[in-house]
Formats: C-alpha cells, structure tokens, sequence
C-alpha cells in the first residue's frame, strides 16, 4: 500500500550528502519517489509500506553514516535531544580543535625550526585533532567510498589526510626527499586549522539551521503533552496519546486546547491567534467549536473530543508546513545536479591542479603541486550551493505559516512570484460568504422597539438562509408566542399575534395580501434594489411598516488589498455565480476593472485557461466546492481556510484567515524568498567560480600569489554561513 511520510535524517554534513541519501533510497524496491532536504535534515518518502519498514529505511541509512528518526509522537523531543547533542560535541570538537591548532599556528608560523624536535612535537600536538576532533570527517568519507559516494567530508578527508600524512613521512624519513635536493616541508598547521575552520563552519551553519527550523519547533510545542478527561465521573490526567474520539476533556484556564472539538458546556474565550492570526479572543460556549493548540482564557471549558492525534487541525498544519520544507523547488533541482556532480568534478580538478604544478611548476615543483591540490579541495565545498535554496524556502515557509499563510510546497511559493494575474472569486473571497442585514428603513420609527422582537420571533422559526441574518440583527427574543404561523413557498412568513396579521417576506407577498407601502418606503426600496441588495418587507394588517436591505457584505479588508495587488503590478479580475446588477457593483466598491458575472463552477476553470492562453500567469483564489476546477487550473491557487477541504486541496497556498489582505502578504512573501534565493545562488556560484581558480594557483604566474589552505577553510565555512545569514533575513520581513 502506497504511504507517504516524512522522516528526519541525522548525520547529513553538505549538500552532497542530500544527493548520496535521495541516490541510495531510489535504489531500495518500493520506494516510488524521494526528496530529501539538507537544510532541514529530512527526506520526504513515498513508498510502499509492505516492502519498506522503517527498520529497513534505518539499516540503509546506518550503512552509509546516517541516522533516521521515525515520524511519531515523540519526534519533535527527540530531535530537539539530537540536535543539542550534535551542537554539543560539535562545540567540544571545536574547542578541542582550536586548542591544539593555536600552538600548532604559532609554532609553524613564528617559530619555524626554533627548537629541536619540533616537527615531532607538531605531530603528537596534531594527533588529538586528526584522530578524536576531526575523526567524523574520516569515517564518513570511509563509509562515502565504500558505496562508491563522495560528499564535502570527502574533500576534508583527502585535504588534510593527505597534508598529514605527507607531513609525517617528512617528519620521520626527512632524508628520502633531501636526498633529491628538496626540502621536506611539513603542513600540520594546514591540516589542523583547516578542520578548524571547517568545524567552526559547521557549528554556526548547524546552530543557523536550528534557528532556520524554529516555525515547526513553535507548531510542535502548541500541543500539551498531557490533558484531563472525564471518564467514570473522574477527572482522569493521561497522556496526549491515550486521547479516545468522543472522550470529554476538560480545560481549565490558561491550558492548551489538546483536541479539535465541541464545548459540551463552559464559556471562556480562546486565544486562536496560532489559526487565525488574530490577537482577539474568540468567545466560546456551548456547542463553539474548538481547536488543538488554541489557549483557553479565564474560563474552563468542557470538550467532547471530535478530531485527535494527526487529524487536528494542528497536525495538518505542521503536516503541510513540514511537507512544504521538505519539497524542492523548480530552481532547487538545478542546484542538486551541480552539487551531485560537483566532488567528483573537484577531485578530477585538484589532480589536474597536481598534474599541471608537478610537471610544469616552479622548483621544488612537488611542495607546490602538493598545496594547490589541498586548497583546491578544501575551497571548493558545495555547501553553500546546497543550502542556497532549501534554507531560504525553509525560513519563507515558517514565516507564512506563523502568520497564517500555508504554502503547500516550494513549487507554490517559487510560482507565486512570477504571478501578474490573480482571479476572485466574489462570494466568500471578495465577500463574506453570509447575507447580513446592510440596511433597514421603517415607516415609523417610534414603532421599531415594538415591533422588531415580533418580527425576530418570525426569523427564528424559520430555515431560510436569509434568516438569520435578520434575527441577528433584530436580536432573538423570548416570550412572543404567534398563532398560525404559516409559511408561504416562495414568499414569506404570516402569523398572528395579539389579535393582528403579521407578514414577512418579498414584494410578492405584499401584493398579494394587499398591504399598502408609503411612497418614502417604497422609495427607499427602490434604492435598496438598484444597489443589488434583496429587500425584505414587514407588514402589520394591511400596511408595510419595514423594508430591509440584506446583501453579501464586502470584507473590510477587500478594497485596500485590491489596491496594493494593483500596486505590485498585479491585474485584478473578479468571478461570480451571481448576477451582472451585483457582480457590477461588487466590483466598483472594490475597484476591480475586469470581471464576469453568472459563471458557472465549469466556467471558472475555462476562464482561468482563457487568461493563461493569453499568456498571463494565474493565481485563483476561493473558498467553495465551486473554485475546486479553477485552483486546479490556475499556475496556483489560494484557498481561503473557511472553505471546503476540496478547495484546500487543490490550492497551493491555503490562507488561515478570511482577509485579502493575507494574499497580498503571500505574494510579498513569495516574491522576497525567491529574492533571497536569487542572491544565495549567485553569490553562492560566484564563490565556487572564483575561488577554484585562486586555489588552484591561478594568480601566481601573473602576481606570485598562492591561497594559503587555511585561508581557503575559512572562506568556505563562512561562504556557508553567509548563506544562511541572507536567508534567516527573511524572518524580518513586513507583512
């Protein structure tokens, strides 16, 4: 059975490392496709499950140098013990590195053959480096070279492997190369504080990660590891886990909703910021709906538990935003092929370095050729080519998710910046989805008190959709009791009370009960009409005494963002199901030029079609069944998370509020990640293009330079950690 899921890898050094896991899982039976991502240390599987455990998925991995952590429960704990494990010791590996590099330095350096014995002594000081501080480095290029793989640890390892060595042959057999008039150099110092400088590398690169990845971290922690139900009449305490579908959970104040629910009884108000994005609390009482890893107030709350587990609303949005960190963007698959072929090109490159040097170089040609060989493979690491993109993805992704904008994967958010066209749909997008009551005219306003709580008593025992839009507005009352209510197809409502006819419902009715409408009344109706809204009236016996105005309200937010879509060059078209009176003046209000009323659900996807033949590129944004075909269609669509689970599936980018302006956030969003990508790459390609060449010796026919090896391992380790420096910017954009 095929199943999908998503496992975090530890042990992945470079980008490299990326390229020889997603090369080593494809080649196991039953797994259909992988994704693995190096900023975030995790592979994205699909697989089938009968043939694939996550035994076999561990064994792989351990037998080229990587762990694997299981997508459960306890996940989110036991990466965070990982990683602060990993920083530990790479902390430790670096104070010991550096604590024997310096004397190392200083004596190379400052006090070259100034005591007896020193190379000897240089060589017992490396020893602590090379065999404990730096010894991953090796045994990962061991376990690379068995199953014929290369990565970054690879380069370290040959680099200052072959430094050492080359420095202990001279160190003991000096005589073997004097004997040929060539002086037998040492390179400790390369070799040491070049694994400096890379461990160095590798601490703030993986500490940047850390911080890179907070958004998931944030999302995990919203869950309370334990809640309270009421079995037996007990309040019982277990475990997050131990939750059972229908149980009653109880929340007292400031706790963590645990599960997706009803409230039973209780009234409080909950902070759902995490969901909506709003600082507002949201009142809550019986029968409200509740969501895991909301925030209860001042008041306990009763729960029957509806969804659990992975079914919260809360795992589906950790699901989703781990989901979109882990996926690759089109832009992304350029970089893994240069980073997959890039260690072997390196090497053929530093033994060509060598070749050309020992041959062709200066003499003693072999001390030169034997430099430019290990600062070539020391430069030219692909890391930063690597975390170009995932790591700016991953920042871009976490700061939509903690504002309420969930992109699916990172194809969507590389898609929405090339967007110039985007399509509305009016109903539940422009709109708020529900009639209110924008307006009310009565023939008499002293009468209003009076007869507002009979009319509102009409409402309540009604179905119709327009219903509650009036109670809502003339309030539910008690106490009223109407005598032969009756309800009228197509027109309205009759009842009596207290001795008279009361009717509510269209013109229709009206006239056929004969009630007589004032002029001024009647004129305001008119009015009422010709601005697209449906008009209900009121009558007492035999005279109208109200007329009320119902329409679909524009959200509040619709017309700044229309405007400032316009301002970032975006055409603005608007859909609607309605008719060309409404969908005109919806549109007016709301400045949007282009727009097409009575489109039926087909019709949105051929419109949509219609646009990209024209060679504009689309982003649709609804919220209903309706909008499914056209999110479909459109290069992306956005879905409002009010709306249907289909209109979320197939929508790119789903917003966790119903407010416009959360698109012009994600265009603004998408359009500085790939920004920000643009710049990782460049700078990231320039690095490797110049770099290789100054190692390789480049500039010492033109100007006698060479590139000391130490000073290339510190240029790569920071060409790293810049990278992910420009991509952590993200997380100060205004949105």
């Amino acid at each position: 059975m095929r199943q999908k899921n998503t496992f975090s890898v530890t042990g992945m050094s470079c980008a490299a490392c990326a390229i020889s896991i997603e090369s080593m899982l494809k080649s196991q039976d039953g797994v259909f496709q992988v994704s693995v991502n190096y900023a975030n240390q995790s592979v994205w599987l699909e697989y089938d499950n009968e043939l694939i455990t996550n035994d076999k998925l561990q064994a792989t991995l351990k037998s080229i140098g990587y762990g694997l952590v299981a997508n459960d429960a306890e996940r989110a704990d036991r990466l965070k013990a990982i990683e602060e494990k990993r920083l530990k010791e790479l902390k430790r590996n670096l104070i010991i590195s550096a604590a024997f590099s310096l004397p190392i330095f200083i004596l190379s350096m400052f006090f070259m053959h100034a005591f007896p014995y020193e190379n000897q002594l240089l060589f017992v000081l490396s020893l602590p480096i090379l065999l404990y501080a730096g010894k991953e480095f090796y045994v990962n290029a061991w376990n690379k070279a068995r199953h014929l793989m290369a990565t970054m640890d690879s380069l370290v390892a040959l680099s200052t492997g072959a430094a050492f060595l080359f420095s202990v042959f001279n160190t003991f057999f000096p005589s073997v190369l004097s004997s040929h008039g060539i002086h037998p150099h040492v390179y400790y110092e390369s070799a040491t504080v070049i694994i400096s400088f890379i461990l160095l590398g590798r601490f703030l690169e993986e500490r940047s990660k850390s911080s890179s990845s907070e958004a998931i971290r944030k999302l995990a922690g919203m869950q309370p590891k334990s809640l309270l139900v009421i079995r037996g009449g007990q309040e019982i305490e277990i475990g997050l886990q131990e939750v059972e579908l229908n149980d009653e959970v109880m929340v007292k104040p400031g706790e963590k909703i645990p599960v997706d629910g009803i409230v039973i009884s209780g009234v409080s108000f909950v902070d759902e910021s995490m969901i909506s994005g709003e600082s507002m609390p949201v009142e809550k009482a019986k029968r409200g709906k509740v969501f895991a890893g909301t925030i209860n107030g001042n008041g306990s709350l009763r729960i029957r538990a509806e969804k659990i587990g992975a079914s919260t609303l809360l795992a589906q949005i950790i699901r989703l935003v781990e989901e979109a960190q882990g996926s690759k963007a089109p832009i992304q698959k350029l970089a893994d092929k240069i980073s997959g072929i890039f260690v072997p090109v390196v090497m053929s490159i530093a033994l060509l370095t060598f070749v050309v040097w020992y041959t062709l170089g200066p003499t003693p040609s072999l001390p030169f050729a034997f430099l430019t060989t290990i600062t070539v493979l020391i430069i030219a690491c692909p890391c930063a080519l690597g975390l170009a993109t995932p790591t700016a993805l991953m920042v871009g992704i976490g700061k939509g998710a903690e504002n309420g904008i969930l992109v699916k994967n990172a194809s969507a958010l590389e898609t929405a910046f090339s967007i110039n066209t985007i399509v509305l749909d009016k109903t539940g997008t422009i709109t708020r989805g529900r009639p209110s009551v924008v307006a009310l005219a009565w023939l008499d306003e002293n009468e209003a008190k009076q007869l507002s709580p009979i009319f509102s008593q009409f409402e309540s025992q009604s179905a119709h959709p327009l219903a509650e839009a009036i109670t809502a507005r003339f309030g539910r009352q008690q106490g009223i009791e109407l005598e032969a209510f009756t309800n009228i197809p197509a027109r309205g409502l009759q009842a009596n009370y207290q001795g008279k006819t009361y009717r509510i419902g269209n013109k229709a009715l009206m006239d056929d009960c004969g009630a007589v409408m004032h002029p001024d009344l009647a004129a305001k109706a008119t009015r009422f009409l010709a601005e697209a809204q449906t008009v209900i009236f009121c009558s007492e016996d035999q005279t109208v005494k109200a007329a009320i105005a119902i329409a679909d309200e524009i959200r509040p937010s619709s017309v700044k963002a229309v405007s400032e879509l316009k301002a970032l060059g975006i055409d603005v078209y608007m859909m609607t199901g309605d008719n060309p009176q409404t969908a005109e003046k919806i549109a007016k209000l709301v400045g949007v030029e282009h727009w097409q009323a009575q489109v039926m659900p087909a019709d949105k996807g051929n419109f949509v079609k219609k646009l990209q033949a024209e060679g504009k590129k689309v982003a649709m944004v609804g919220d209903g069944i309706n909008d499914s075909h056209a999110l479909a269609q459109a290069d992306i669509g956005i879905a409002m998370a009010s709306g249907s689970d289909i209109a979320m599936e197939n929508a790119g980018i789903t917003l966790m509020q119903s407010d416009l302006m959360h698109i012009v956030a994600a265009i603004k969003l998408s359009r500085a990640t790939v920004r920000t990508i643009r710049q990782n790459l460049f700078w990231a390609f320039v690095y490797n293009l110049l770099s290789i060449p100054v190692a390789a010796g480049l500039l010492y026919p033109l100007i006698g330079y060479l590139l000391d090896p130490m000073i290339g391992g510190a240029a790569m380790a920071m060409s790293s950690v810049s990278v992910v420096s420009n991509s952590l910017r993200l997380r100060r954009v205004c949105l």
